[in-house]
């Protein structure tokens, strides 16, 4: 799932979004209200007109726990259909974690929104993100592309995965920019980990079952 080539630029790439991740953390720990540029983009995005609230709210459900769960049975499907174990576990093992990850850190960072909810980083942002560079690694191994297309390819989908979803959440009022911001650099610093763990777990079982028959 996690090639050498795509390794090179996604380790270091994933390093850098922690460090955004534990940066914005501590600059809004426990924080209620917006940063300058928190109130600059909501300005710009709140208040839309209803057709655009159906899409906001569209897009939103895809992170809810029912729009979430059947993205992610679709893909497992897919990946048992192409014969992509590895794709289906970590479908499920790297939307899960990223997911985790934020649950764990919205009560350390302590960050508030519309009476007292937590908000930082923002979970729906980093699922379907997390979601989005799942795919996009599959089709790279499918596709059989090189390490900078396929690097391109991840980082592309991760972006337009992580800007839908964080324009609708602050467009809802849901989020604060920057807590989507957070969930977008926790699924891209969570995804290449969990990625590299499936393939070192397979291999390792593989090879105890070579092992074995020998």
């Amino acid at each position: 799932m996690l090639p050498l080539s795509l390794r090179v630029w996604l380790g270091p790439i994933a390093v850098l979004a922690a460090l955004v991740v534990v940066v914005l953390g501590v600059l809004y720990a426990d924080d209620s209200k917006p940063g300058t540029a928190d109130a600059r983009i909501r300005a710009a995005v709140e208040g839309v007109g209803p057709q655009v609230r159906y899409a906001a709210l569209a897009t939103d459900f895809l992170g809810e726990p029912v729009g979430a769960a059947t993205l992610v049975a679709a893909a497992v499907t897919g990946c048992l259909l192409l014969r992509r174990p590895r794709a289906a576990v970590l479908v499920v093992a790297g939307s899960g974690t990223a997911v985790g990850t934020t649950k764990l850190l919205k009560p350390l960072v302590g960050r508030t929104i519309h009476d007292g909810h937590l908000s930082y980083p923002s979970g729906h942002t980093a699922f379907l993100t997390a979601f989005a560079l799942v795919v996009a690694l599959l089709a790279t191994g499918r596709l059989g592309l090189g390490a900078a297309a396929g690097t391109s390819l991840v980082l592309a989908a991760a972006l337009v995965a992580g800007v839908a979803m964080g324009w609708a959440q602050v467009a809802l009022g849901a989020h604060y920019p920057t807590d989507a911001l957070g969930g977008w650099c926790t699924a891209l610093a969570v995804i290449p980990a969990t990625a590299w763990l499936v393939d070192r777990t397979a291999d390792r079982t593989a090879d105890a079952g070579r092992r074995e028959r020998r």
